[in-house]
């Protein structure tokens, strides 16, 4: 199983970290199974610095590096939508700029799908780190069995994003990825389970997640507070929760999202880790 038909997912805008990007792209280039394609969305105009990473890596590997550019920055969930059309390829892996797979992702995930041809959506568990993979400080673990993350689904995201390999089939048919800021996701996961599709989580970290005060401040304020009662809207009137469901993820959005950041923080890490 030396190069499988997947194509990876990226989105790349214009404050992404440069050498973030480069130990991202690294971590692909080094997998134990290659993969066709690295299908890069550039979400709006990127410096410079950004570029001469694209040209670099575009030079020195043999794994072909297509890219998508768009006219102005359009947020994620279009972004994401493009490249999943412009994936050549059924199986398609996302990935994040500033995170780090690990060696045999893809090779575990694709063995997944070979061994259970109903699989649609494929994730694992993330290890989160602060400046080096050396020195985790939390881990995310999502449930396994498609019946789990069916339940799970109802208050919270069973997936974590930057870990998903799906079929682009089943994820244009259920609409694609939609704008619905810091819910994209989500969103979609709920409308594939919804619409009878199967899920799997692998029970090991596949990626090390870069996580730090940045993470939590995203997700605290007016703005997401908001944005998080639409997104969560939008996601009971699309999946699988009750009424009781929904008034509780509410209730817990409103409270972290009013949390301190250092509160926040400390919140994510003791109760939402491990």
């Amino acid at each position: 199983m030396n190069n499988v038909d997947v194509s990876i997912l990226m989105s790349v805008y214009i404050k992404e970290k440069p050498e973030y990007f480069r130990e991202s792209l690294q971590s692909v280039i080094d997998q134990t199974t290659s993969v066709k394609e690295i299908v890069l969305v550039l979400d709006g105009p990127i410096t410079d610095q950004l570029q001469f990473v694209i040209d670099e890596y575009q030079k020195s590997n043999p794994i072909l590096i297509k890219l998508v550019p768009l006219k102005e920055n359009v947020g994620l969930g279009k972004a994401l939508a493009v490249g999943v059309e412009a994936c050549s390829y059924e199986l398609i892996a996302r990935m994040d700029t500033d995170d780090i797979m690990l060696p045999n992702r893809i090779e575990k995930q694709y063995t997944e799908f070979v061994s259970e041809p109903e699989l649609v959506i494929v994730g694992s568990n993330i290890d989160e780190f602060y400046d080096t993979p050396k020195s985790i400080v939390g881990r995310r673990v999502v449930p396994e069995t498609n019946e789990e993350i069916r339940n799970f689904s109802r208050r919270r995201n069973p997936f974590n994003h930057m870990t998903v390999m799906f079929k682009k089939k089943a994820v244009l048919e259920v609409g694609n990825y939609q704008p619905m800021m810091g819910f994209e996701d989500y969103y979609l996961w709920v409308r594939l389970l919804k619409a009878g599709y199967k899920g799997k989580n692998i029970q090991e970290s596949l990626v090390y997640a870069r996580t730090g005060e940045d993470m939590y401040a995203r997700r605290g304020g007016k703005k997401y507070l908001v944005n998080g009662l639409k997104g969560r809207k939008a996601i009971y009137q699309a999946g699988l929760g009750s009424i009781l469901d929904y008034t509780i993820s509410c209730s817990a959005h409103i409270v972290i999202s009013l949390l301190p950041n250092s509160l926040r923080g400390k919140f994510y890490e003791k109760k939402l880790r491990k």
